[in-house]
């Protein structure tokens, strides 16, 4: 069975996402990068081509060229990941499911709920394929995580906190990957809560399997003169009764990417870290504390089949990437991968950020999700 060919759009010089996606898509050898729109300015477009080791004449300088060229090639694009800006995931993806492809976009959905309403029909309408790249729910302990939950080890859940601490923009916004995030035109309604307080949502609901229905919100911009929150306070509440806490931030120096995840049951704990992604914590009412580690016999089938290493030989953010390429590789090729976010979850991603945006604005108190 051949790889299948992939068309990135975005992931320019300078761009830290593009490689990552590219390497993750071809880490498992389904998925080979062939061409691209790696930037709106033709020049760099090529040179991120080159950059790539793929034919020069398959780095385009638009998506019309690239969609046109493309379609006459017996060895033609299967598909287009989308590694740009949020402002330009819409646009970018109405065009490749014209052009009749499957799509695969970084996250969150879109630069705004009304554009990720959009996207959603557009999605329906052409009937292909569709993923988004919530990277965090690739790792297997995290996936690990959410079939013991569900098959009650720790019992009804009754409290989960999920947080995501960064220092990165504790000061001036400098350089490519800071200036377009706090930038409301390019990133959106949202800005850390759209950058990475979107992910701590996606991941509070895929480990317990809960739906969050109200929050109450405080973002603050605490940068002087930033347009965007940096720094986001928020508290859940679940369908089944349980009560939650999401911290995000962009300020809090020293941090690096300290996503962690626990949720508490009526009969046990479980603790996730991004930092320390092999481990999964398990804490029990007895007292007992239990670490499932990853690359060994304890974990179950999806985990274990999204595992690449034994026991001991670390396994990380690249990975998970893949994990999440090597399900869109599933769907692509018509079999069932039903733990890849998609369209339905970007959607809900993107009414999670305007919600909790416009609750902390207008001083709401609770509010319905």
């Amino acid at each position: 069975m051949r790889r299948l060919r992939m068309g990135m759009i975005g992931g320019g010089p300078g761009a830290f996402i593009g490689p990552v996606h590219r390497f993750a898509a071809e880490l498992d050898r389904e998925i080979e990068l062939v061409a691209g729109v790696f930037s709106s300015d033709a020049t760099r477009s090529a040179a991120a081509g080159e950059s790539y080791r793929i034919d020069p004449a398959r780095a385009y300088p638009s998506l019309e060229a690239m969609f046109a060229a493309e379609r006459e090639r017996a060895d033609g694009i299967d598909f287009v990941s989308i590694v740009t800006p949020n402002h330009n995931h819409l646009p970018s993806a109405r065009a490749a499911l014209a052009a009749g492809l499957p799509v695969i976009t970084d996250k969150p959905l879109t630069a705004t709920l009304a554009e990720a309403h959009e996207l959603a029909e557009l999605v329906a309408a052409a009937g292909k394929p569709f993923g988004v790249t919530y990277t965090y729910s690739g790792y297997p302990l995290v996936r690990e995580a959410r079939a013991r939950i569900a098959a009650g080890e720790i019992g009804t859940v009754r409290k989960v906190v999920v947080e995501y601490p960064q220092g990165w923009l504790a000061g001036e916004a400098v350089g490519k990957q800071a200036e377009w995030r706090v930038d409301p035109a390019r990133a959106g309604l949202g800005g850390c809560i759209g950058d990475i307080g979107v992910h701590a949502f996606q991941l509070a609901e895929f480990v317990t399997g809960l739906r969050v229905t109200e929050l109450l919100a405080d973002l603050g911009a605490v940068v002087p003169g930033r347009l965007l929150d940096d720094d986001c306070s928020i508290l859940l509440r679940f369908d089944n009764g349980a009560r939650g806490v999401l911290l995000a931030s962009q300020i809090e120096v020293g941090e690096l990417n300290g996503l962690r995840i626990r949720a508490y049951g009526d009969k046990g704990g479980v603790t996730w870290k991004q930092e320390e992604p092999n481990t999964l914590t398990i804490n029990r009412l007895d007292g007992t504390c239990t670490l499932v580690r990853s690359g060994t016999g304890v974990l179950g089938s999806d985990a274990s089949s999204r595992t690449r290493t034994p026991g001991g030989h670390p396994e990380g953010y690249l990975e998970a990437f893949a994990n999440l390429y090597r399900d869109f590789a599933m769907l692509v090729r018509g079999d069932a991968a039903p733990l890849l976010p998609g369209i339905a979850e970007g959607v809900r991603s993107m009414t999670f950020i305007d919600t909790a945006v416009s609750a902390s604005r207008d001083n709401a108190g609770w509010v319905k999700l």
